[in-house]
């Protein structure tokens, strides 16, 4: 064994794991590694204690990757490696895969038996910066997981944290350390400020002369071809003649080379934790999705908490009434009726078709170029005959949802407010195009006036007694009863306040009203005209209300704007 790689073909690899966790890492490991690696062969295992002795290790003969698991920090059964995001919580675990894909794809030669063994372990020393730079020039985003992983194979490669700490400061580990380092300098790797303590004492041990021959090898190296394992050798031999077999010197706790190291290691440690992951534009738009379908069936649980089976209770410190509508309001609905129905009339789509056959109209030049076909024996393709259709568009469902504050300020709204949810209701279910609305209250809880799909026969009355603002909780029950969220309906809220609260309900509502904003609802935020300006959420469009019994036409004429525009 030398390095990563495990040459040898009678090497028995690690079982595969067992246990909770491992397992399913290990299989979702797998399945990362061919677009990584370039193959598809591969099979991959992680455990505590796999990798024989080292934090991950490429076996060519049995195209298998093995990572020790105990450094994973994490537990396994939770872990994502299909994501960027996630794997940032193993970086160097995951950096520590990827350098032994960049092994399965590069490290392309082996030595044969007859080599010389300190030639072999030169040349594969050589391998460590020449694979990773490889890899990033085909793979650039790989880097960032490169550079996590450097640490730990440094540490590794030096016989682990308490060898690594007594490094006898000898020209052998100089020369091994700056391979593996300022290697991984010049193959783009790591940065030139981060390996700086370690340069200067390298230099010290090393003379700048011989560090200089030393850089020309591996330099040399990141250009040789991956079968090309003669060249290897030959700069294997060379970097051998320069430096010397390994004195196996006794290790030394004050080792200046080691303190070097140490402080490089945290240079680069701290410069990655800073560095941002690369993000992953498929990966964002799955967590997009998903974070839509988590808000989806929280908006649909609270839709069915607050309307029930259309028979909710209306417990509340908000009392309630009903009566009959009056003719004025009854009137005021067909009239919101035919204006929604012509807002949504659509001139028809005019469609143009050629055909081979009537019916439609005989173009000559179709004709002739069909003739003309025929005469010179090839099958006819040109279609003489045109035809003009018109299609009427569809209109997308209209969707309002409206949200009454029902605090003390709220009072003379309470009236003008029950009136529209009425009206508006009323108009949804006259108006020919499809349509739905609800509408509820807000205060210490959330209740119905008018439910989705259903015209009430009564108008329901309600008080403004309360001072708690459960605004959240309206916007998503309005949101799942109407599917708000949805860009295929045409929507609207309106939400009728002075805004004046805060605290986590608020700032709560102000992300579920950004994201029906971003889905393309229109929100509408009807405030009373007071001394006291009022204080909507953020991206409404805002109109004030002098006289509170304007709020139906308010209403009714951004329901009209909405469909419109749809």
């Amino acid at each position: 064994m030398t390095g990563h790689l495990i040459s040898d073909p009678t090497t028995t690899p690690t079982p595969p794991p067992t246990a909770d966790g491992w397992d399913a890492l290990s299989a979702a490991l797998t399945e990362e590694a061919p677009p990584i690696a370039d193959r598809d062969d591969l099979v991959v295992t992680i455990a505590p204690g796999a990798a024989h002795g080292h934090p991950a290790v490429f076996m060519p003969h049995r195209a298998a990757i093995e990572l020790d698991g105990t450094g994973l920090g994490i537990d396994p059964a939770t872990a994502r490696p299909d994501r960027n995001s996630d794997r940032t919580r193993y970086a160097a675990t995951w950096g520590a895969f990827v350098h032994e894909c960049a092994h399965a794809q590069h490290s392309r030669w082996e030595p044969p038996a007859v080599a010389n063994p300190a030639v072999v372990e030169a040349a594969m020393l050589l391998e460590e910066s020449r694979i990773e730079a490889a890899q990033i020039r085909r793979r650039p985003d790989d880097r960032h997981w490169l550079r996590a992983s450097a640490t730990e194979i440094v540490i590794g490669d030096n016989g682990g944290s308490d060898a690594a700490a007594q490094i006898p400061p000898t020209p052998y580990a100089a020369a091994h350390t700056a391979a593996l380092l300022l290697g991984r300098v010049d193959g783009g790797i790591l940065e030139p400020p981060e390996c700086a303590p370690a340069a200067t004492v390298i230099e010290t041990i090393l003379g700048t002369d011989t560090l200089e021959k030393l850089r020309a090898i591996w330099q040399h190296a990141h250009t040789v071809d991956d079968h090309d394992g003669t060249t290897m050798l030959a700069l294997g031999q060379r970097w051998l003649d320069l430096i010397g077999p390994d004195p196996h010197a006794e290790p030394d706790p004050d080792s200046p080379l080691s303190a070097a190291i140490g402080a490089t290691v945290a240079n680069v440690a701290n410069a990655v934790s800073a560095q941002p992951v690369p993000v992953d534009p498929a990966e964002a738009a799955a967590i997009a999705e998903e974070k839509a379908e988590l808000a989806a069936r929280r908006a649909a649980a609270q839709a069915r908490k607050v309307f029930g089976n259309g028979t909710g209770s209306c417990a509340s410190a908000s009392t309630r009434t009903t009566r009959a509508p009056r003719p004025d309001e009854h009137a005021a609905a067909r009239v919101l009726a035919r204006a929604l129905n012509n807002a949504s009339r659509r001139e028809r789509a005019t469609v143009t078709t050629t055909s081979a056959l009537p019916p439609g109209r005989l173009r000559m030049r179709g004709a002739l170029a069909r003739e003309a076909q025929r005469a010179a024996g090839a099958i006819p393709t040109a279609e003489p005959f045109t035809r003009t259709t018109r299609k009427t568009v569809p209109v997308p469902p209209l969707r309002i949802g409206l949200a009454c504050d029902v605090s003390g300020s709220m009072d003379k709204f309470a009236a003008p407010v029950a009136s529209a949810a009425w009206m508006i209701a009323r108009a949804a279910e006259l108006a020919t195009m499809p349509a739905a609305t609800a509408t509820v209250t807000f205060g210490a809880s959330v209740k119905p006036i008018t439910y989705p799909g259903t015209t009430p026969a009564r108008v329901t009355r309600f008080s403004c007694p309360d001072y708690l603002h459960a605004i959240d909780d309206a916007i998503e029950a309005l949101t799942g009863a109407l599917d708000l969220s949805r860009p295929e309906n045409t929507r609207l809220l309106v939400i009728i306040s002075d805004g004046y609260y805060d605290g986590p309900r608020r700032d709560r509502a102000q992300k579920l009203l950004d994201r029906l904003r971003a889905a393309g609802c229109a929100v509408l935020w009807l405030a009373p005209d007071t001394n006291d300006p009022p204080d909507p959420l953020t991206g409404c469009t805002v109109h004030p209300v002098t006289d509170p019994a304007a709020t139906a036409h308010a209403i009714g004429r951004a329901a009209t704007t909405a469909v419109r525009t749809a």
